[in-house]
C-alpha cells in the first residue's frame, strides 16, 4: 500500500507525510509544472502541465490498495475503479456507496456556474486547526481499515 497525493494546491500534504511516517508508509505527490514542492519524505513526481495531466498520471500510476488523496471526485471515482481507496482533503471517504452522489453534485453545479454566467468562483475559506485535525484522524481510520 502506498498513499498517492493529487498534490496541486493541496492543503493537506504534510499532514499525509506525517501519518505516513507514523505508519511506515511511501508517499508520492503528483503535481503540474506550475508547482513546486519539496519533500525529505516523499517521491514527488511533476508532471508536464496540462488539462487532467496530473489527474491520468496519479491513476495510472494507483493500484488495488492504494490511498488516493483527491479532491476531485472524477479522481477518486477512478481510483475507486482500480480497488483503490480516496479521501477528500475534508476527510470524507469516496466509497462506492457515495461517489455516484458527489459526481453528480458535481455535474449540476458545473451546470448552475454556467448558466449563471459566472466567470471566477470565490477560493476556499482558510483551513483551520479543526478541519486538519479532522482529516489527520480520518486518514489515520482509512490506514487501519485498509491494512486490515
Amino acid at each position: 500500500m502506498k498513499i498517492l497525493v493529487d498534490a496541486d494546491a493541496c492543503p493537506v500534504t504534510r499532514i499525509v507525510e506525517e501519518v505516513a511516517k507514523e505508519y511506515h508508509l511511501e508517499v508520492t505527490l503528483l503535481c503540474d509544472t506550475n508547482h513546486v514542492l519539496r519533500s525529505d519524505y516523499s517521491k514527488i513526481e511533476v508532471i508536464g502541465a496540462g488539462p487532467d495531466a496530473v489527474d491520468f498520471a496519479l491513476i495510472m500510476s494507483c493500484k488495488q490498495g492504494d490511498i488516493v488523496v483527491s479532491q476531485d471526485y472524477g479522481v477518486a471515482a477512478l481510483a475507486l475503479s482500480k480497488g483503490a481507496y480516496g479521501i477528500h482533503q475534508s476527510g470524507k471517504w469516496y466509497t462506492n456507496e457515495n461517489i455516484e452522489g458527489l459526481l453528480m453534485e458535481r455535474h449540476l453545479a458545473k451546470k448552475t456556474r454556467r448558466s449563471s454566467k459566472k466567470t471566477h468562483l470565490k477560493g476556499p475559506k482558510k483551513r483551520t486547526k479543526e478541519e486538519d485535525e479532522k482529516f489527520r484522524t480520518s486518514l489515520k481510520k482509512l490506514i487501519e481499515k485498509v491494512k486490515i
